[in-house]
């Protein structure tokens, strides 16, 4: 039934009168509270229908609506509290025996890790953007300076679907995407699952999670690159953390730099967690590549950029010092409620 008329609006007040009148135990009142006030009940689509009715219409209908709504919750909780105070519900029910010794559950310790990184960075000012996890070879490889035959394209163990699509290795693919739908300044972090055709062992699985950043602006520079990873690090370790920066070599950057942060643990003095080196590795970064910036429809000589990217699991089994990454996806309840 179309209710765009103040007429049946005042049908359904009626209806709903009669139905209230003929509740008889808890079933009852809760079919009731589903019909009329539940997240798909009739006055929630009564709201999404105003939509298609006049302005001037849809101002009448929406205060008769929910003036409707307003009576119908105010009748049924003044019900339900007199039936609280008539000593309503199961007579069986002895509220001195003991409650049920029900375990709570909580994040998983990747969706922990994940949801910090992801605050902190939010905080920033980095919107957060998704891409689908299946992606064409294009965004994945070629849009990343990464063409057929690209000798970098072997660092990456891919799983194809087919020759066009292959579920993403990273999640780079979705800055591709990004780019291509809004205008410069960027700021966004793009969190995901992805996928590498690897052996599964404590070190390595076919399946993980990465959190990448990319910001693209006029003028921007490493400077904003470091102070950006600066911060981050202090904000997820500890204010005093230091990072180290050293050279290394991805295809999408350039210069391209890995990055290390001070052993947590350790304060740099050197444990079994960071080999005794003082450092742990934490992610990958650098200067967008101007053949990316041009992939994804930005002219590199007006605009620049930097991006990073990081491995939630690795992040996770150097903060909780855990020397199998196999834990995380067992589903172990002894592992899992340490966290």
């Amino acid at each position: 039934m179309q209710y765009n008329t103040l007429e049946s609006i005042d049908a359904l007040r009626a209806a709903a009168a009669a139905e209230f009148q003929a509740i008889v135990g808890d079933a009852d009142a809760e079919n009731f509270r589903v019909k009329y006030l539940g997240k798909k009940g009739v006055l929630r689509e009564i709201m999404k229908t105003l939509g298609n009715v006049s302005p001037e219409e849809r101002k009448t209908l929406g205060a008769a609506a929910n003036a409707l709504r307003e009576e119908i919750e105010s009748r049924f909780n003044d019900a339900r509290e007199q039936s609280k105070g008539d000593g309503g519900g199961d007579p069986g029910f002895d509220p001195a025996l003991p409650g049920f010794p029900f375990p709570s559950g909580s994040l998983h310790p990747l969706a922990q890790i994940r949801n910090h990184i992801v605050e902190i960075l939010a905080s920033m000012g980095f919107s957060i953007a998704y891409g689908p996890e299946v992606e064409s070879d294009y965004n994945n490889f070629e849009a990343l300076n990464m063409p057929p035959l690209h000798p970098a394209r072997d660092m990456q163990d891919t799983f194809y679907i087919n020759e066009k699509a292959v579920l993403r290795t990273h999640t780079s693919p979705v800055q591709i995407r990004v780019m291509k739908e809004q205008k410069p300044p960027i700021r966004a972090i793009m969190p995901g699952r992805v996928y590498r055709n690897e052996e599964v062992s404590a070190r390595s699985y076919c399946m993980f999670y990465q959190v990448e950043g990319l910001f693209v602006d006029k003028n921007v520079s490493f400077a904003d690159l470091k102070g950006t990873l600066l911060a981050f690090s202090r904000r997820f370790f500890d204010e005093n953390t230091k990072i180290k920066i050293r050279p290394s070599f991805f295809p999408f950057t350039e210069p391209s730099v890995e990055v290390d942060v001070e052993c947590f643990l350790c304060k740099g003095k050197g444990c079994g967690i960071c080999k005794h080196s003082g450092w742990l590795e934490i992610l990958g970064a650098g200067m967008v590549h101007p053949s990316v910036l041009k992939s994804g429809g930005i002219d590199p000589e007006i605009y620049s950029g930097f991006a990073f990217g990081m491995g939630v699991e690795r992040i996770a089994l150097l903060k909780y010092g855990i020397d199998d990454i196999r834990l995380f996806y067992e589903n172990d309840v002894r592992f899992l409620k340490q966290f």
